[in-house]
């Protein structure tokens, strides 16, 4: 069996059916018990205590009508005994009766194989015997009408609960074939139960989400590569034609080593790319000082600033640390610095400023460029992504530098946003901090306010 929803109503059946019958057998059970156990009980040993006081004050006669009309309201056969069996209004030796009840205190009243259902009390002093005897085929004689009605009612609500339970489930899964067939539209609509199959149907959509933003950028970086791949090498071939004609060989050989180092600085992106993009858990996870790494990144763009004759200034006197691969960071914080000065005008400067509050660690970075305009403000940190159509070195790269920068940083639970600050482009990244290691000596000395 393998559907869902038969299992479920079987196992809810067969646990209703089994509650039932421990119901049926316990009361059964008291039936026959000597000890005045519900009314049925009490009612029998009332019976058997107004025989025996019938019988010892009247006579047989007087035990006989009292018999007699016990016998109209039951509509059974009542035979009242002494201790050996015998029956007190006929004289018939009916040892049998007494045997058997002898032999197990505790009997279920069923005929199980037998013509007839006998039910059996003794007085208090187990000197006298009543029993009360059915000759017809009745197995739950003390089942009403109305128990039916109850049993129906159970198969009903294990039923609903049954397809309630499992509805939601073939919805689901109606989806996701829809989902593995190739449509990435295709989304759970169960989200808003606040149980464990609406969080499934919230984590299946997130799931979703995620794996057709992740398709879409697949095919969108395969077209960028291609498109950033076709341009150098379409150069590379006509610079090789027109080094083989012998015209200018040099310049065609300067010009085919610079479109080959082209090429190698593209790849290496990817390859930064890729890993930025790779297994979270392979990540090397360290203490990384960011205002000792902020001091370095600085000074090592230095020659970048005064190549574009603008200031760099650094604000980073409160420690902070984060954890995470050191690496990655640094080549986010890089990328970020590098592209400010980039943008940066002749003789402005570049604020990079280092904060901390509510366990956060927040580096800021502004320059005092043209800025970005405010609808491509949510893509600028999309591969190859360039507000401009020209994706010449010299105008800003190809736009791998800040996708890199922001999934290094989402890959250490980060936050990388960007604003126009009216004028320039303010860029910040948030790390969860956590307490820097105990200063050296070095670190104690005072950050530099500005670096030129």
């Amino acid at each position: 069996m393998r559907s869902l929803f038969a299992k479920t109503l079987l196992w809810f059946l067969a646990t209703t059916s089994f509650a039932i019958a421990g119901v049926i057998i316990t009361t059964a059970l008291t039936f026959n018990s000597t000890e005045p156990r519900g009314p049925f009980g009490m009612l029998l040993n009332v019976q058997v205590e107004q025989a025996k006081r019938a019988y010892e004050t009247g006579g047989r006669s007087a035990l006989s009508a009292v018999i007699d009309r016990f016998q109209q309201i039951t509509d059974t056969q009542v035979v009242f005994t002494d201790a050996k069996g015998t029956d007190l209004v006929t004289g018939q030796a009916r040892p049998e009766l007494v045997r058997r009840q002898e032999r197990s205190r505790w009997r279920l009243p069923f005929p199980l194989g037998r013509r007839r259902t006998v039910i059996a009390r003794a007085d208090s002093s187990r000197q006298y015997w009543l029993f009360l005897i059915d000759e017809r085929r009745n197995w739950f004689f003390f089942l009403q009408p109305q128990h039916l009605w109850i049993i129906g009612l159970v198969v009903m609500l294990c039923y609903g609960f049954a397809y309630h339970l499992t509805s939601p489930v073939r919805k689901l899964r109606t989806v996701v074939d829809c989902f593995g067939r190739g449509d990435f539209s295709a989304r759970a609509t169960d989200t808003k139960r606040q149980d464990e199959i609406g969080e499934l149907a919230k984590s299946f959509n997130q799931m979703a989400d995620r794996i057709q933003t992740l398709l879409a950028a697949e095919r969108r970086l395969l077209l960028d590569i291609s498109h950033e791949l076709r341009s150098p090498l379409a150069r590379l071939s006509v610079a090789i034609e027109l080094a083989r004609s012998g015209e200018d060989r040099e310049h065609m050989l300067d010009r085919i080593q610079k479109e080959a180092e082209r090429l190698n600085e593209l790849v290496a992106e990817l390859l930064q790319v890729t890993r930025a993009e790779g297994d979270p858990s392979s990540q090397k996870m360290d203490t990384v000082r960011l205002d000792e790494l902020l001091g370095d990144v600085v000074y090592d763009s230095l020659l970048e600033a005064k190549a574009k004759d603008c200031t760099l200034l650094l604000d980073a006197a409160t420690p902070a640390a984060v954890i995470g691969d050191e690496e990655l960071i640094r080549r986010a914080v890089e990328n970020v610095i590098r592209n400010a000065v980039r943008y940066a005008p002749p003789g402005t400067s570049v604020n990079v400023e280092l904060r901390c509050s509510d366990n956060m660690a927040q580096i800021r970075v502004r320059d005092y460029g043209p800025g970005v305009p405010e609808e491509a403000l949510s893509r600028i940190f999309d591969p190859f992504y360039r507000v401009d159509s020209d994706r010449n070195r010299a105008s800003g790269g190809i736009g791998l530098g800040l996708a890199i920068a922001r999934r290094s940083v989402e890959l250490h639970k980060g936050k990388l946003n960007a604003q126009n600050a009216h004028p320039g482009l303010l860029v910040t990244m948030e790390f969860p901090a956590t307490s820097p290691p105990k200063l050296s000596e070095a670190a104690k000395q005072p950050t530099p306010a500005s670096i030129t």
